[in-house]
């Protein structure tokens, strides 16, 4: 019984700390803590991207897809909000944290800096920040497909 115990310990043990240490577990598709988005996290050489793959409402009052038309920039205000990379230039830091990157609200077209922690191979902690991460929003994502 002793053995056994210590035996599924050490099988646990080994298969979270395989789980944390690769890079590559944050990619795939996750849904927002609200629902009303999925995201598909990627890589751009060794950095981690993720772009705006469905909307729980695409379309606008008129009944069109929606467009970026918060964003500052008055050019980029006709781009189309699905597809729209909103993750940007994340790079591993070891124990399923993400750091140095952005992620972009189209909602208010308002840029943020950001760090990613993987909870789990199905929970993922987005926070979003100005300046230093104390201050700032934080949501988990759910891991979907």
């Amino acid at each position: 019984m002793k053995t056994s115990l210590l035996f599924s310990f050490f099988i646990l043990f080994f298969l979270s700390t395989s789980f944390a240490q690769s890079k590559d577990n944050i990619l795939g598709k996750w849904i927002s803590e609200h629902g009303s988005g999925k995201i598909e996290i990627f890589k751009e050489g060794e950095e981690f991207a993720g772009k705006l793959i469905w909307l729980k409402e695409p379309l606008n009052e008129e009944g069109k897809p929606k467009t970026d038309v918060h964003n500052p920039t008055e050019d980029l205000r006709s781009r189309p909000v699905m597809d729209l990379e909103i993750l940007k230039n994340f790079t591993y830091k070891g124990d399923g944290e993400y750091t140095d990157g952005t992620v972009y609200d189209p909602k208010s077209g308002k840029t943020y800096n950001c760090k990613m922690t993987l909870k789990s191979k199905d929970k993922l902690e987005i926070r979003g920040f100005m300046g230093i991460s104390l201050i700032g929003k934080s949501e988990t994502w759910t891991r979907v497909e």
